[in-house]
């Protein structure tokens, strides 16, 4: 059963309370234990996290919550509520991803084809039986043949063959949008260069083949070359254009007309769920009980308005400790999850590139305060940062021609809980 709400204390450590049995956090022994008054800091002004976080590898994060005080009473602790709909975004995910992995092993084989006794070496013992169960599940995407004296295998039926042939052309209209978003990537490290390791590590959320070092990259050397930095191979960004050094959220305010042919914005005003029409105002949408005061709108508002250097410029120039360049650090953020397909990475996608865009050390904190913005799910394999703007309830708003292509895959399964949450109307489903 999903949480209505959870503190930010437990999306920080999970379950730290719940570690400790009843009987042992009511004796006199643990009541004096540095666990005890580490329990006392989760309940006072502040949250203390030991060890791991989801964006610090290791080491010690240490974030003040602030209270009004309320006579003898104990404060309230803050609340990070859950957005039901991209929690279950994320649940419904799960079979898309690997029926879509499983897809992908099978087109690997040279007949196109997979023995059923060889999928653990594909997949893994564990995750064998995980797409063992796709492929009983859905008969209508996979099909087992053989028998008798010949070894099963798992191949594609038909009617998904005939769809997965579109893959190619969904492949070829997507690469003048990757070598873009590369580009503009690349321009907003602070030397035109990031780990290609690091570019590895979100291939699949940018929508890179796997194979992208040899068949994208050496196809641009006017735009691209990888090079060797104390051992290390970056990828080094080979010119600037300054046409692309426009975010995602400029272009939205173009579209919506609030800014004008010379880039001034027209006369706006803050409203009720803090969202303002200038030139330097996020879109924010706050979950559904969430009810900020007057004072947190006056707050919200002045945010909106204060200028900010733009994520193209060199974070070099900026001090940390200004509120502008702060501002700048969520709109990187904001730019950078917007290059990816589905509008989200993993946290630790994002602490992957913490030096090359200068992030502060307190992220997590920076995310938690914009919960406007960004929202933190904890479902699925990996906790998950989401662009909340890019969602219309649990649905992917903007989609790009590969994203396209796999939901019409998806859609074979002909299940309905699936299909709704990528999109497709009950109208096309298949039986």
């Amino acid at each position: 059963m999903l949480k209505l709400d959870t503190t930010v204390e437990e999306l920080c450590i999970p379950s730290v309370r719940r570690m400790v049995p009843k009987r042992l956090y009511s004796s006199k022994m643990y009541r004096n234990s540095v666990f005890f008054r580490l329990h006392q800091s989760l309940d006072g002004d502040a949250f203390e996290v030991f060890g791991p976080t989801p964006f610090r590898k290791s080491g010690y994060t240490r974030g003040q919550i602030m209270h009004k005080t309320s006579g003898g009473r104990r404060p309230k602790k803050k609340i990070y509520q859950r957005v039901h709909e991209l929690d279950r975004m994320m649940d419904l995910q799960k079979k898309p991803s690997l029926i879509l992995q499983l897809k992908s092993v099978i087109q690997s084989q040279k007949n196109q084809s997979l023995l059923l006794r060889d999928l653990e070496k594909e997949v893994g013992f564990v995750q064998k039986w995980n797409y063992m169960a796709v492929i009983e599940k859905y008969p209508s995407i996979f099909h087992v043949g053989g028998g008798n004296r010949t070894p099963p295998v798992v191949m594609l039926t038909e009617k998904a063959e005939k769809i997965a042939a579109e893959e190619a052309d969904a492949r070829e209209q997507m690469e003048p949008i990757l070598v873009k978003n590369l580009r503009k990537l690349l321009m907003m490290s602070v030397d035109c260069r990031v780990l290609l390791e690091t570019i590895e590590f979100i291939e699949s959320e940018l929508g890179l083949p796997g194979d992208f070092k040899r068949s994208l990259i050496p196809k641009y050397p006017q735009f691209f070359s990888v090079k060797d930095v104390n051992g290390r191979a970056y990828l080094h960004l080979e010119n600037w254009d300054s046409s692309l050094a426009i975010t995602a959220r400029e272009e939205r305010l173009s579209r919506e007309k609030i800014l004008d042919s010379s880039g001034q914005s027209k006369k706006s005003r803050i409203t009720k769920d803090g969202n303002f029409r200038g030139p330097f105002a996020f879109h924010l949408t706050f979950p559904a009980g969430f009810r900020p005061n007057v004072n947190y709108l006056e707050e919200v508002q002045r945010w909106q308005k204060m200028e900010f250097p733009s994520p193209y410029l060199n974070a070099r120039r900026f001090e940390v400790s200004d509120p502008k360049a702060r501002k700048r650090v969520v709109a990187v953020l904001h730019e950078l999850l917007s290059l990816t397909m589905e509008k989200r990475l993993t946290s630790a996608q994002l602490d992957a590139f913490h030096g090359e865009y200068r992030f502060p050390a307190r992220l997590l904190l920076c995310l938690i305060k914009h919960h406007g913005i960004f929202y933190i799910t904890n479902k699925g394999a990996k906790s998950t940062v989401i662009l909340k703007e890019a969602y219309d309830g649990s649905n992917l708003i903007d989609k790009c021609p590969l994203s396209i292509f796999r939901d019409k895959f998806v859609a074979l399964t002909g299940r309905r809980e699936i299909n709704s949450c990528i999109g497709i109307p009950s109208s096309q489903y298949v039986a």
